[in-house]
């Protein structure tokens, strides 16, 4: 609990949220225009976009060519997308008790890996759960699915943001909280977030839909840092548990505990 206040857990749930929406969808609508592949069907399908709201992506699909999504244009959507990642950065960087993060044109690729895997991760995990459900019992392979997803993308985003500061190890209590909340959020999800999508699109339109979007992104958020601070503290436990994580002897000293 001490963590959560010292991080300003409620307000960096919600900064994060945001960048989520800027960052994630723009990046989805350019993956839409440059492969044929992908139509916006599949996207829609993916965010679980209402039907009163996916004439609005049609539109911007069919509107969208060289002219809108050209170098230049990608540049500026790419460049934008990564404010997620320094936010994710900084966040991180609090968790863990390490120095504040300087921004640096080095670190720009790291970005940007995180915000693409980020977007190719709602379409791939959507299309191979659809698959999995197809092998009997299907929703506990959908889950399996789901679920080693998850812990890979929070192993590889806060270790490559962090550049390696922090080893996978102590990493990996963090990714199986996460994992396991994702459990229980994403049939929660799957049950809510269609209806109050298409209730919202009724009443107030597309921004309702913004709205909707932007409280299941927020819950979203808030499970990454409740799991990444829940597992920063098992990882510096003193006790048997944290030092077996840290790959330390059991007869070390708990006075190495602070170190990351």
């Amino acid at each position: 609990m001490a963590s959560c206040v010292q991080i300003e857990i409620f307000d960096r749930s919600m900064t994060i949220a945001a960048q989520f929406f800027t960052s994630v969808f723009p990046i989805l609508i350019l993956f839409a225009t440059w492969a044929s592949s992908v139509d916006s069907t599949r996207i829609a399908e993916a965010v679980r976009l209402p039907e009163e709201s996916r004439s609005v992506l049609d539109q911007a699909l069919q509107t969208s060519g060289g002219a809108t999504f050209g170098v230049v244009g990608a540049v500026v959507v790419l460049t934008s997308a990564t404010s997620l990642s320094r936010a994710l950065t900084r966040a991180f960087a609090a968790v863990w008790k390490l120095p504040r993060p300087r921004s640096s044109l080095r670190s720009a690729w790291r970005w940007l890996a995180v915000v693409v895997s980020f977007a190719l991760s709602l379409v791939l995990v959507r299309a191979v759960s659809g698959s999995a459900t197809a092998l009997p019992p299907g929703n506990v392979w959908q889950r399996v699915v789901g679920f080693a997803s998850d812990l890979t993308l929070m192993l590889y985003v806060p270790w490559l943001l962090l550049t390696g500061a922090v080893r996978i190890r102590r990493l990996m209590p963090a990714a199986l909280v996460f994992a396991t909340l994702m459990l229980a959020v994403r049939p929660a999800s799957a049950a809510w977030l269609p209806r109050a999508l298409e209730g919202s699109a009724d009443r107030y339109g597309s921004i309702g839909v913004a709205f909707t979007y932007l409280a299941w992104l927020y819950v979203v958020a808030f499970c990454i840092l409740l799991a990444a601070v829940v597992g920063q503290v098992i990882a510096a436990d003193p006790g048997w548990v944290g030092r077996r994580i840290r790959g330390e002897s059991v007869a070390a000293s708990p006075a190495a505990v602070g170190d990351v």
